[in-house]
């Protein structure tokens, strides 16, 4: 079997699936369902997400300057869906999806409490491509959920958090861990060798 030529596209996958909460009162509090979301840098830390101009959120944000991307969970995946595919022109995504508006640390743009892990960001460049404007951000502040935190080292656990990711057009969970960063490259520990036993 080969290999076959398509047209350009997106074919990195799969994706974060966030819900990314933008406003700077509970009046213009909206949830956008983003997929077009990563990490551009890390010191200082830095993201962006992807809007279309023709999103409820994209005056919002071009306003404030300001988000908060939420991770997601099985537990909140319909919710997830949901905000995605609804406006917040004709609806309050809080109200209608159960979910709590928190208080972020840095940015007046609220958290949702029912997420893992709040990254409150603010914006430092809009970037206009085509179909979405990328919105190039600073990391802020980072809440987390304490139920997630290894107690032994005091980590975040992602693996039991088992955030949702979006892969063309479906939501998946994140499976078994199956290496870490360095394993390819790693010492193996030497198993200590069985001493003969002797008759005295």
């Amino acid at each position: 079997m080969g290999k076959q030529d398509w047209k350009p596209g997106n074919m990195i996958y799969p994706l974060p699936a966030v819900m990314v909460t933008v406003g700077d009162k509970p009046e213009n509090y909206n949830i956008i369902t983003i997929a077009w979301t990563g990490t551009i840098c890390s010191d200082p830390p830095m993201c962006y997400i992807s809007v279309r101009k023709g999103r409820h959120s994209y005056p919002i944000l071009k306003e404030t300057g300001e988000f908060v991307i939420n991770l997601t969970t099985k537990d909140i995946a319909y919710a997830t869906d949901w905000c995605g595919v609804r406006s917040g022109r004709q609806f309050d995504k809080f109200k209608e999806m159960h979910l709590t508006p928190g208080k972020a640390l840095k940015v007046k743009a609220p958290i949702i409490e029912e997420s893992s892990v709040n990254i409150e960001c603010v914006v430092t460049e809009i970037k206009e491509l085509g179909t979405h404007d990328m919105f190039i951000a600073e990391v802020v502040n980072v809440k987390a959920d304490e139920k997630y935190i290894d107690e032994k080292t005091g980590a975040f656990s992602l693996q039991k958090a088992r955030p949702i990711t979006y892969s063309h057009g479906h939501y998946f969970e994140v499976g078994k861990r199956i290496g870490k960063f360095g394993y390819a490259v790693e010492k193996k520990k030497k198993k200590p060798r069985a001493t003969k036993k002797t008759n005295k």
